[in-house]
């Protein structure tokens, strides 16, 4: 109950706070690319329901289920507005909106879509779905230059479901078992750092 009124109250409040920053960087999504300002994708949320997580569009619009699920390198579907947005990491923004729906929290694994939520070992299936997912989580942290790693794999998807996955699902479950709002507080800070520090 602590942790889902610690994710309503700063939700709302950088919903709020934000709020100018927000339609302007919908704005320059619209004017840079045809397409919608948001993308959505299932993911796989709390207790295995999935959901239609929000982020601000960075790539070429394409129908649902064209091309690769991860990102590796300098992948020529991004925008010019979509690099600065993924390196700032402000395209990550909108899943406040998730947070305050419900769907997501603050902090906690970072959610999945399907077809890689199927290669998690079922014990860890059930710890790391036990919570809802968040923005932002140790796995985040240490994965932010994530793209990079996989441009220099022979097959990325091949590396990203047998090292980087089992890695994030670690990193993961051990969050799970140490989860406290102090731990939100300390990640969340953590997160901004690195962010800065890019």
């Amino acid at each position: 109950m602590g942790k889902r009124l610690f994710d309503l109250f700063f939700s709302g409040l950088g919903l709020l706070a934000l709020g100018p920053l927000l339609l302007l960087i919908a704005l320059a999504v619209k004017l840079d690319s045809p397409g919608p300002v948001f993308f959505r994708q299932e993911r796989v949320g709390r207790h295995g329901r999935p959901f239609r997580i929000h982020k601000f569009r960075t790539m070429q619009h394409a129908p649902t289920g064209q091309g690769l699920q991860i990102t590796v390198g300098a992948d020529r579907r991004i925008t010019r507005v979509g690099h600065f947005l993924r390196a700032s990491k402000l395209d990550e923004l909108a899943q406040l909106i998730d947070v305050w729906q419900g769907t997501m929290s603050l902090v906690g694994p970072r959610p999945e879509v399907p077809r890689y939520v199927a290669h998690y070992p079922a014990g860890l299936r059930d710890k790391i779905l036990s919570v809802r997912p968040g923005i932002t989580d140790i796995a985040s942290i240490e994965y932010r230059d994530e793209s990079t790693v996989l441009a220099r794999a022979a097959d990325p998807e091949h590396a990203y479901i047998h090292e980087v996955l089992p890695h994030k699902l670690a990193l993961g479950a051990a969050y799970v078992d140490q989860a406290s709002v102090w731990l939100d507080v300390r990640l969340i800070f953590r997160t901004i750092a690195a962010i800065v520090r890019r």
